[in-house]
């Protein structure tokens, strides 16, 4: 991947301080013209790289780039590598290229062995596994519009499918619990709101700029709100689906039924999305207890049996 060869040649330079185009180009397998353009794109994230003819020449960082190595532990570095490396979906290459590089520039010879080992125990990927689209030109638009106080216009699809057409002036890029939102003020409504990524379309950056407001910073832990709504209710599961409901709740919720099922204590809020939860278990999943809930179940599933007939 370029990225990858970027990187390394970054790496090459901070270390070996000077090579050469063709040096470099046999060491990647790539022509000296790719290098060439390699170099360019690194110069354009805002890396420091010149070239040096003559005997001895080749390219080099500048030494005025080079930065006091000592100032993070091992720990520290490798942290923020395992941080940057998640983003790699997400961020535009050369801006990844460039925080990259500048991380590494803080690692000794002696302790990059260390660091790698230990950026390499944790891989953290924000691509999903399937299904939805990329993301990514939303993400950058977005961050744009962040950066240059820019108003965005998209379709968004609410709950029930609903579509409406909203002008927002953006504040902030929110990543929870696997999905992207961003937080900004709607003129449809008058308010703020949260808006999550996979819901929007036809995604427009206006041209019209807006003067920020003083905004309440987003509140994201619902916990004390959430353990008052929530409750549990006793389901029976087949064995098929454990690491399904485990995604819910921790395995001592789970005590085993025979060989082939388990009762599991599983957090319930009353709303439909719990409920579409429950469902999605299919015939693996009885709900025993409260009666109320069950006989909602037994509601919801003979409506959905009706759609189909006999």
């Amino acid at each position: 991947m370029k990225i990858d060869r970027l990187v390394s040649i970054i790496m090459i330079l901070l270390d070996k301080k000077r090579m050469g185009a063709q040096e470099l180009a046999d060491m990647f397998e790539v022509s000296p013209r790719t290098i060439y353009r390699d170099i360019d794109t690194i110069n354009l994230a805002g890396i420091p790289i010149r070239s040096i003819s003559g005997v001895g020449g080749g390219f080099e960082i500048m030494s005025e780039y080079k930065i006091d190595k000592k100032v993070f532990s091992t720990a520290d570095l490798s942290t923020i590598l395992m941080g940057l490396s998640s983003l790699s979906n997400v961020v535009r290459g050369d801006e990844l290229v460039n925080a990259l590089a500048k991380v590494k520039s803080f690692i000794s010879a002696e302790k990059a062995k260390d660091i790698e080992i230990a950026a390499n125990q944790i891989c953290i990927d924000l691509s999903p596994w399937m299904g939805n689209r990329n993301i990514r030109p939303y993400l950058e638009m977005i961050k744009t519009a962040l950066q240059d106080h820019k108003l965005l216009r998209f379709e968004y699809t609410a709950h029930h499918g609903n579509k409406t057409v909203r002008t927002v002036e953006p504040y902030q890029l929110v990543l929870k619990s696997s999905h992207w939102y961003f937080y900004g003020y709607c003129y449809n409504r008058d308010d703020y709101r949260l808006f999550r990524l996979s819901r929007m379309s036809d995604l427009q950056m206006k041209q019209e700029t807006f003067f920020p407001r003083d905004y309440q910073k987003l509140i994201l832990d619902y916990k004390e709100t959430l353990a008052a709504m929530q409750k549990e209710v006793k389901i029976r599961i087949h064995k098929s689906i454990l690491d399904r409901v485990l995604e819910f709740c921790t395995y001592d919720h789970f005590t085993p039924d025979g060989d082939e099922h388990y009762f599991v204590s599983f957090p319930f809020i009353e709303n439909e999305y719990y409920y579409d939860i429950l469902l999605g278990f299919g015939d693996k999943c009885e709900c025993i207890e409260p009666q109320h809930i069950r006989k909602e179940m037994k509601r919801k599933i003979y409506n959905i049996a009706a759609i189909y007939g006999e």
